[in-house]
């Protein structure tokens, strides 16, 4: 990924499918709402109209105390996202560990990878 700020949206994304499994490497670069090149997931405008939707409450989330989550497990994937994201700079995992969990990761399927034969974007 690059250093410079010409990117509204400047995302690596790591996918890992399973412990000890291989890591998937992403990039999204997008600028005006438009994606930009050198972006490398499957779908990348599809990943960057989530982005664009959900980035802010999914990214910088208000902590929400009174919230319940149902105890489900929903598979070993975990994703990392870094960069940055109109400005501010973005650290998020994804895991599929809970219910919420599993809702945050179907937000961002598109912008999680979706590798062939992945059930992480389910």
């Amino acid at each position: 990924m690059t250093s410079s700020t010409k990117y509204d949206v400047e995302l690596t994304i790591t996918l890992t499918e399973a412990p000890g499994a291989a890591d998937y490497e992403f990039v999204l670069l997008g600028s005006g709402g438009e994606v930009s090149e050198g972006s490398t997931l499957p779908d990348p405008r599809a990943a960057l109209a989530a982005v664009e939707q959900f980035g802010e409450e999914i990214f910088f989330p208000v902590p929400r105390p009174d919230r319940i989550c149902t105890q489900q497990y929903g598979g070993p994937q975990v994703a990392l996202v870094t960069g940055r994201f109109r400005g501010r700079e973005v650290s998020s995992r994804f895991s599929r560990t809970d219910g919420c969990e599993i809702a945050r990761w179907r937000t961002m399927a598109a912008l999680l990878g979706g590798v062939a034969g992945s059930t992480g974007n389910i």
